[in-house]
């Protein structure tokens, strides 16, 4: 049974000797980057008393959920790839994707609920006050991890619940779902099933909440008569809708597809909504916003 098993092996992203430094150098960067922009975005927006928003609240949860999941992939990604000691035990592999499991669906869930901050911000101005309130948004954080860590449990429950045949070489950078099924004894169609059947529900329940926001949004942006306005209005949406757009391609090109489709371009997607995503968020989100630029600047000048 799988309790017998004592280790995997990870094949990683590419079985090329001459390969292996370049892969550790690039992503040895993306990582300190992921860690050093979303960090200090966290902590901008705690000590920034003009960031201290429902916006950012939902922001700096989303930077914490990218530091985690990001960690749980990237460092034994670059040891494999220093070292070439690519095994990892049941234990650790089952860790590995059940965190990995959380964090992202929380992110998910996160990003449905900043989308909804910036429909009851532009649609509903008057009421954003009172609607989108400190407790509603500790709510709407709490039930993101409430049902993201439900789910992680589901995932790995079907995806580690069977018997393991040898040898257990998993083709990909880290434990998921998918090729750790394939090494599976007994019938996996069941469990396949089921976690095609999750992720689809978290996938496209928070993907209507955002399209349906973002509906009412352009509704609401097209039937102002204030150029200045509507400028504005686009500006505060397009960041959000640009991490959306990366983290969510390359999350339902990997999740909501037959395990029969799935192959070697799996490993690239992956490498974008687990290694690129997070590095790019606090960019996307700080680059093009002119409060958090404000906000840096006050702090550079009473440091």
């Amino acid at each position: 049974g799988n309790h017998t098993q004592p280790k995997f092996i990870l094949l990683g992203i590419t079985d090329t000797p001459w390969a292996q430094a370049p892969l550790f150098g690039l992503f040895l960067l993306i990582y300190v980057v992921t860690l050093v922009g979303n960090v200090g975005l966290l902590v901008l927006v705690w000590v920034a008393p003009s960031l201290r928003t429902p916006m950012y609240f939902f922001l700096a949860h989303l930077s914490l959920a990218d530091i985690c999941y990001s960690t749980v992939i990237s460092p034994k990604m670059l040891t494999d790839l220093l070292f070439g000691n690519k095994t990892i035990s049941w234990a650790g592999c089952m860790t590995q994707f059940h965190l990995f499991a959380l964090f992202v669906t929380a992110e998910c869930h996160l990003l449905a609920a900043m989308a909804y901050d910036r429909h009851v911000a532009i649609c509903h101005p008057l009421l954003y006050a009172a609607v989108v309130s400190p407790r509603a948004c500790w709510q709407l954080v709490a039930c993101s991890y409430l049902v993201a860590s439900l789910s992680a449990l589901v995932y790995t429950s079907f995806t580690f619940g069977g018997s393991f045949c040898g040898p257990c070489r998993i083709d990909h950078f880290f434990c998921d779902a998918i090729p750790v099924l394939r090494l599976v004894c007994s019938d996996t169609r069941g469990s396949e099933a089921a976690i095609f059947a999750l992720a689809t529900a978290n996938g496209l329940a928070t993907s209507v909440v955002i399209l349906l926001s973002y509906g009412r949004i352009l509704h609401t942006i097209l039937g102002m008569r204030s150029a200045p306005s509507r400028a504005r209005a686009f500006h505060t949406c397009a960041s959000h809708l640009a991490s959306v757009s990366v983290f969510y391609g390359t999350l339902f090109f990997m999740y909501l597809q037959p395990a029969s489709r799935h192959g070697s371009q799996d490993k690239v997607a992956s490498v974008f909504y687990t290694v690129v995503s997070p590095m790019l968020n606090p960019f996307i989100y700080s680059l093009r916003n002119k409060e958090v630029k404000a906000a840096l600047g006050k702090c550079r000048r009473r440091m």
